[in-house]
């Protein structure tokens, strides 16, 4: 922000955020960004701090805690103690950090440049070679001056100038028409050459927008649970409330709402209908006493260990429901992870987030190489160690984090929904939310870079042919040779070659996300779901049925799971599909050989949650 609210003299003043001072006492209010690096000393709030760090859901503050410049306080009144100067902040750290990396950063020398350096005076040589050479050969100066001229007219370098420039120009045209801005022929030639990328998780490979994934009606039903949830979440600012806020749409909070109270790091409580309700974490639930089955524990560990957030509702002193809250992964990361890998680029995640959710996420979308809780500074140095190693390094993020590895790979790639700074360092844009913009990126930067090398072939394998030719080295035998008009016709011919081939790239096809066919309505009071009956060799008894239920039950969207040994199958009931790459690598942990899956579509009763065979276990 340009300015902070100071404490001086016992006065609230609104000063510059550059004025600010170490030591400063400053008060933020809520949805307001904190201006400087500082410690709280009083109050609590949630503060999304995703732009600077990765992590995509709001972190908790209270008394002692520090906070960053930049990030946005959500709940509640802060009064921080400012511990430096704004020059000296994180934000500002990262600032310098992009201007180094910038700055270091060597120019890409073009190909054609050079070849023309040495192309233009061989030419001329040549000429006055040929116009020598026929002179002592006892030929009239006219012939001789005709056989020069037709060299210099048939060499005339226009295909080799014309050869990268108009196909960079079709190159850029085309990525514009599919949401890719080039900022440069640099970022589309560097894109060619990368062999390893490196990807962000909130807002590149998720959504970046917490989303409620799973529901688990308990002691309410499905519509009770959802209007329990919109009362509690519609009169509060909990971190989590526009998620499950979201999810209760068209449920009308109920009245009576009083006593209302926000509990810092575990969650809201309230008295709706004469009943004490409340919402958070398991730690609220301990402290007002609300007892939670082991099963509804284990399935709070699973959804923690899928990276995702469990939330529980209580009414009385009764357990409600609960919730999985997560930053849902866009619906074409996987497939933009494994083109990726098709075109045979080593893929990394590198996230500020928990390792719990990097895990996840890297495991759903099938990337090896994961580092989680980076600062902006590690994201940087590995990517000069990833250049060290002699691989081209293209960075691929969307948050002020990510500028400093934006601007040092040698092509950065920025989401245009992300910061400012991360597309002001990055040499390719995508307009779109997709990532499937990357692969597309990278795959038209190869096929314009082989266009180019098609056209600087064709101009010098014409010029080898043409300029002996046009010298009269076939004349003394064939009496073959070409008058200087006929040399700028061909020479005009191999111009309009080298335009049409780089035109092609007008029609290239690009990557894009697969086609789905779109899910029939799901009749009404029913939920879709999917049936996976996997077939299972090894498993010898009830005990081996247990430990298939036990690693299939722990992946994401699983809501039921039987195993039968005799039948030697294992049957999943899941609210999504589940990648059959998961399901292999569950049951090979588990010690059993995989045999292949298949998938059938099921409708069924709203009540069927909680009546799932997992659950009562």
């Amino acid at each position: 922000p340009d300015t902070a609210t100071v404490l001086r003299g016992g006065e609230s003043l609104r000063v510059p955020a550059e004025a600010v001072q170490a030591g400063e006492t400053l008060l933020v209010k809520p949805g307001e960004r904190i201006p400087v690096d500082a410690c709280v000393l009083a109050g609590a709030s949630s503060v999304d701090e995703s732009a600077l760090t990765g992590e995509g859901l709001p972190v908790e503050k209270q008394a002692g805690d520090e906070v960053h410049a930049g990030s946005v306080n959500h709940a509640g009144a802060l009064t921080l103690r400012a511990l430096r100067p704004r020059a000296q902040s994180a934000l500002a750290g990262i600032v310098r950090l992009v201007g180094e990396a910038a700055a270091t950063k060597a120019p890409i020398s073009r190909l054609a440049d050079r070849l023309s350096g040495v192309f233009v005076p061989a030419v001329l040589l040549i000429a006055l070679a040929t116009a020598a050479t026929w002179l002592l050969l006892g030929a009239p100066a006219s012939f001789a001056a005709g056989r020069a001229i037709a060299v210099l007219v048939i060499s005339c370098p226009c295909a080799l100038g014309l050869a990268t420039p108009v196909a960079i120009m079709a190159g850029m045209g085309k990525g514009a028409e599919n949401g890719i801005l080039f900022r440069s022929g640099a970022a589309l030639e560097g894109a060619q050459g990368a062999k390893a990328v490196i990807l962000d998780k909130t807002g590149t490979l998720t959504t970046g927008r917490p989303a409620v994934v799973e529901t688990l009606p308990l002691a309410l039903s499905l519509e009770g649970l959802l209007q329990l949830a919109a009362t509690l979440e519609s009169h509060g600012n909990h971190p989590l409330a526009a998620a499950v806020l979201a999810a209760a749409e068209g449920h009308a909070p109920q009245e009576g709402v009083e006593g209302f109270r926000y509990l810092p790091a575990r969650g809201i409580c309230a008295t709706v209908g004469g009943e004490p309700c409340a919402a958070g974490n398991a730690a609220l639930m301990q402290e007002l006493g609300i007892a939670l089955p082991a099963a509804q524990q284990a399935l709070a560990d699973a959804w923690a260990d899928a990276g995702r957030t469990p939330l529980f509702f209580s009414k009385g002193k009764e357990l409600a429901g609960m919730m999985a809250v997560a930053d849902p992964l866009k619906p074409d990361s996987a497939e933009a992870v494994a083109t990726l890998k098709r075109l045979g680029l080593r893929v990394l995640l590198m996230t500020g987030d928990n390792a719990r959710s990097a895990r996840a996420v890297a495991r759903a979308v099938g990337i090896d190489e994961v580092e989680a809780g980076v600062l902006p500074q590690r994201k940087d140095a590995r990517v000069q160690e990833l250049q060290r190693e002699g691989l081209r390094v293209a960075m691929v993020g969307d948050g002020i984090n990510d500028a400093p590895a934006l601007a040092r790979a040698d092509v950065g790639i920025a989401l245009g929904s992300g910061a400012d700074i991360a597309m002001e360092s990055a040499g390719i844009i995508l307009t779109g939310h997709s990532l499937m913009g990357v692969t597309a990126a990278m795959a038209l930067s190869r096929t314009t870079l082989r266009t180019i090398t098609q056209n600087l072939f064709w101009a010098f394998f014409y010029n080898a042919l043409a300029i002996p030719l046009a010298a009269g080295v076939l004349h003394p035998w064939l009496g073959l040779g070409l008058q200087p008009a006929v040399a700028a016709a061909a020479m005009s011919m191999s111009s309009l070659c080298v335009v049409g081939n780089a035109l092609r790239l007008r029609r290239v096809r690009l990557p894009r996300p697969t086609e789905r066919p779109a899910s029939p309505p799901t009749p009404p009071n029913t939920i879709a779901m999917t049936s996976i009956t996997i077939r299972i060799e090894g498993m010898m008894c009830p005990h081996c049925e247990r430990h298939v239920a036990r690693a299939l039950a722990a992946l994401p969207h699983v809501v039921d799971c039987r195993a039968e040994h005799a039948a030697g199958t294992a049957t999943l009931t899941t609210d999504a599909p589940v990648d059959e790459r998961l399901l292999r690598e569950a049951v090979e942990q588990a010690g059993y050989t995989y045999r292949g899956a298949q998938e059938q579509e099921l409708s069924v009763p709203r009540g069927y949650p909680q009546e799932a065979s997992f659950f009562k276990q």
